[in-house]
């Protein structure tokens, strides 16, 4: 959680007429695009940590998730906090309102916006611009995916994109294969002010861990499921206790219907058996220490449209 910055009373301390703080740089960079442009990679690679749970369906995340980086840059220490959003969609439930409100939260106290869209975009018209006017902060254009196009493909949609938006950069990238991340990084670091730090030190992340547990099973029903399943279904979970020897988690997943329920439990619960042995596995790897887990499959129709349900799982700023 954000700690007091231990600079304040130095800076009260100061007479007005000294320079302004100049030992320390830190802000918040928002990470903003439509669904599948790679803005989960890109987070997880700029942090160095698996922040952001990451499939090839749409709109997997859900959550503004806050990654913390400290470090130094030309003798300049700094704190990053990055801010992973839900991909720009058009709401169809009020759970779509509460993920567009986390972006339009995360552009609201951005110093620096990082705009990611990816070379079959077009620019005209882009579903993401309306919002870009809610800031005035710098707006860093990231082409993503450039491993995929020619290099005459990614020099026209840049230019492409200089006329639409003039943003401050405009940084070709490949978060997959991690090309052009150093330019990517410089590029923010200069842009961020100088500040003491919002978080501490030791501190990756907003997050409790029952929310990484909860997302690493939900990221299993992404990949092993289909159709409206993954869309239609939440993980809670509803025990977390680290014992010296493991950890024991019991995990709720939410879906809409019954005929949900037997989807996602399988014939003989095979397949919440295969969910939770993957999840498990990931869970282990992540905590670092053996895991329980427990998993049941309860039948809550229409969360998705439900104020209370939704502010119960955590889907509010």
């Amino acid at each position: 959680m954000a700690g007091k910055p231990y600079f304040c009373k130095i800076m009260e301390e100061q007479p007005e007429s000294n320079p302004p703080f100049r030992n320390h740089r830190a802000g918040f960079v928002s990470i903003i695009g439509k669904p599948n442009v790679g803005k989960s990679t890109l987070m997880n690679v700029l942090v160095g940590e698996r922040m952001s749970i990451i499939t090839s369906k749409a709109q997997t995340t859900r959550h503004r998730i806050l990654g913390i980086l400290n470090g130094k840059h030309e003798d300049i220490p700094f704190q990053l906090v990055y801010s992973d959003t839900p991909g720009v969609i058009k709401p169809a439930y009020k759970l779509h309102d509460s993920m567009m409100t986390f972006v339009k939260g995360s552009l609201e106290d951005a110093d620096v916006v990082l705009f990611v869209t990816e070379v079959g975009e077009k620019a005209a018209e882009h579903e993401v611009l309306p919002l870009l006017k809610r800031t005035d902060s710098p707006i860093i254009l990231v082409l993503n995916k450039i491993d995929l196009s020619s290099d005459e493909e990614v020099t026209a949609k840049m230019a492409e994109w200089e006329n639409e938006i003039h943003p401050a950069a405009i940084i070709p990238i490949s978060a997959l294969e991690q090309a052009n991340i150093a330019t990517l990084f410089d590029g923010v670091i200069t842009r961020l002010p100088f500040h003491p730090p919002y978080f501490d030190e030791d501190e990756l992340t907003d997050k409790p861990e029952r929310f990484f547990a909860s997302e690493i099973i939900r990221e299993k029903i992404f990949l092993n499921y289909r159709q409206e399943i993954p869309y239609s279904s939440e993980v809670m979970i509803t025990e977390f206790k680290e014992r010296d020897d493991m950890i024991v988690i019991r995990a709720e997943i939410l879906v809409e219907r019954k005929s949900q329920k037997g989807i996602i439990i399988g014939e003989k619960g095979e397949m919440l058996k295969k969910v939770g042995t993957q999840a498990r596995l990931d869970l282990e790897e992540f905590f670092g220490k053996k895991v329980f887990l427990e998993q049941h499959v309860k039948v809550e129709p229409d969360w998705r449209s439900k104020e209370n349900k939704l502010r119960q799982l955590g889907y509010q700023e």
